[in-house]
């Protein structure tokens, strides 16, 4: 069954099953665009994190499936909470026993599941959280004998509600399923095997390290990091690839490397004493594919953008925001990446600053998310613009009307009428070619200011501004409206009642505004390759197909291999199981074929960190 017929069984369920979000439908926009205002507002006034300082908060630590061996398995997925069928199936890949993978023998299901950030979409709330990540997750794994440690940090979605639900869902120490949570703040740290540690920073809209976080990781994480210690840190953002537009945006995660991980305060001594410890990994969602950037070694060969062999003792920072919500673009990632950029305001960094290389396999691959893109300009695609949000097309139309009535009273005040209905029947031959050519101009005007002012300021043609090429797309559509409505109105008998004209033109506005305006803007967007405006290429097409998750290995002799895992397709038909339970059984939906999932690239293994190499400077404790 599909996930229509999902739906009607809910109350069975204990959830319902949920539609992937329409990012750019007009109830979607407005709610969100409320949200992020008030989160902004309140984030600044009411930190959460500041009251989580009085919460009892301690180390965890992951159960290992074989004490003796000491080793441990570990899942890492990312930006989860959005459609019922792309969810539950990067769930249901995860909760296998042993997941079968296209290439390596089968994978063991980890024992530490760790999600990392953006649990739920469009916004936290607790039905949420139960219809779009908790249900689907239950489903996937009831019980667990072993029962795998499952830890979460906050994105910017689950910071929506002020992260109310979020705390309520993941700090309570309640099970999700087969899954047990254990954390007790919105940040925490792990101990794993073979000195190993994993820590998860709630940096808060991409706020800085509060204070209750840093004693936190100051008392349980700093003190026990001794040479040779290696860290992964899980962060909501990849403030690396911002650094590269925004300057300061890899300051916290590399004050955290400098202040936390690689030195420590002796409060005895009022000094900073090196721990000998290193950051290896760095690990985040938020963005919605898979990229990879390797740390660039004192014996590679000169140029940023060659493709780096396999060294396990580089450094790796990964995206993986493949969980569930909408896939993504790869190909304006930049190919290097200096760390904290030169420009960075930072007090104390690393000079000169590590480069950190793109790898060549990103998920999907720089031709492939170029040709998604395009697609939401192409009619004939599944995921064109008003297709996929059909709002926006009822939208566009709704304003295309709107600006045809205010167009109609200009042409009638130019004909020198004062009734814009009579202007339309009064309309001739060269009114008809008159309004061919506004709408002409209106299209093309854009690109001559653009043109003009770039001659005069800079001697070189530039683009016009985004927002004013919008605008002009969208009265070029309405004069295209009035001028199908005048062509329209010469074929109409005179005799006919006013209204009728009027009418016509609203009709046929909605319809061009809702095909026409809808495709213009698509094209626009496609035009518009930077900003927020770049990711509704790919936002506004809702993708719920390419998605996966990473699942590392730490092995007995201490090396981090990583498995960065796609499902290309999501699984569109399921079946119930009845699952035994008190008081009362209950119906789970299971893949009626389990997705394939397949390596993105081969597994990359990173060597726990060497501390006979010299460490870096130690930093000074900030004011």
């Amino acid at each position: 069954m599909d996930i229509h017929e999902l739906r009607k069984h809910a109350e069975a369920l204990r959830f319902t099953p949920q539609e992937p979000v329409r990012w750019l439908a007009p109830k979607e926009l407005m709610r969100t665009a409320v949200k992020v205002g008030l989160a902004a507002v309140f984030a600044d006034y009411s930190d959460k994190r500041e009251i989580q300082g009085a919460l009892e908060a301690g180390l965890l630590r992951a159960p290992l499936a074989d004490p003796l061996a000491q080793e441990i398995w570990i899942d890492f997925v990312a930006d989860l909470g959005d459609g019922f069928e792309a969810t539950a199936s990067v769930a249901s890949a995860l909760a296998a026993d042993r997941l079968p993978v296209a290439g390596p023998a089968p994978l063991p299901r980890g024992s530490l599941l760790v999600l990392g950030g953006d649990q739920v979409y469009p916004v936290a709330s607790t039905t949420a959280y139960e219809d779009r990540m908790k249900g689907p997750y239950r489903a996937a794994l009831p019980s667990a004998p072993d029962q795998p440690l499952m830890v979460a940090l906050p994105g910017n979605h689950d910071w929506y509600d002020g992260l109310t639900a979020f705390l309520r869902m993941f700090a309570q120490e309640s099970p999700i399923g087969g899954w047990q949570t254990r954390q007790t703040r919105s940040y925490f740290a792990v101990e794993l095997p073979q000195r190993w540690w994993l820590v998860g920073l709630d940096s808060q809209l991409g706020s800085y390290v509060d204070n209750p976080q840093r004693r936190y990781f100051e008392t349980h994480l700093s003190p026990r990091l001794l040479p040779g210690d290696s860290v992964i840190v899980c962060s909501a953002a990849p403030t690396w690839v911002e650094s590269d537009e925004e300057a300061d945006a890899f300051n916290s995660l590399h004050w955290f490397d400098r202040t936390i991980v690689r030195t420590r305060f002796d409060r005895t001594t009022r000094k900073r004493e090196e721990t000998g410890a290193s950051i290896r990994l760095w690990l985040t969602g938020d963005r919605h594919h898979y990229a990879r950037y390797a740390e660039r070694l004192a014996d590679d060969r000169p140029g940023a953008d060659d493709a780096l062999p396999p060294d396990p003792r580089r450094r790796q920072m990964v995206t993986c925001g493949l969980g569930g919500a909408y896939l993504a673009a790869t190909h304006r990632l930049p190919k290097a990446l200096p760390l904290p950029p030169v420009a960075s305001r930072i007090r104390q960094k690393d000079d000169p600053p590590p480069v950190f290389s793109l790898a060549p396999h990103t998920y999907p691959d720089a031709t492939e998310s170029r040709s998604l893109a395009l697609a939401i300009a192409k009619p004939w695609s599944r995921h064109w613009l008003p297709r996929r949000n059909p709002g926006f097309a009822v939208l566009a139309g709704v304003v295309q009307m709107v600006l045809a009535l205010l167009m109609n009273g200009a042409f009638a005040l130019a004909e020198g009428r004062h009734n814009p209905v009579g202007a339309l029947r009064a309309a001739d031959g060269d009114d008809l070619l008159g309004l061919l050519c506004a709408s002409a101009g209106f299209f093309v005007l854009p690109f001559v200011i653009g043109w003009w002012t770039g001659l005069l300021r800079e001697r070189r043609p530039r683009a016009p501004s985004g927002p004013v090429v919008a605008v002009l797309f969208q009265l070029a559509v309405t004069a295209a409206a009035l001028t199908a409505t005048v062509a329209i109105a010469q074929l109409v008998p005179s005799s006919w009642n006013g209204l009728i004209y009027l009418a016509i033109l609203l009709v046929v506005a909605a319809v061009v505004g809702a095909s026409l305006g809808s495709q213009l803007f698509a094209l626009w967007v496609l035009w518009t390759n930077r900003g927020l405006v770049a990711e509704w290429q790919m936002s506004g097409q809702s993708i719920d197909d390419h998605k996966g998750f990473v699942r590392m290995h730490i092995a007995p002799d201490g090396a981090l291999t990583l498995y960065p895992l796609a499902l290309d397709g999501t699984c569109r038909d399921w079946r119930l199981d009845e699952v035994a339970d008190t008081p009362a059984p209950w119906a789970r939906p299971v893949p009626a074929t389990p997705s394939t999932v397949r390596l993105i690239e081969e597994p990359v293994v990173i060597a726990r960190h060497d501390p006979g190499q010299p460490p870096p400077a130690p930093a000074e404790d900030p004011v």
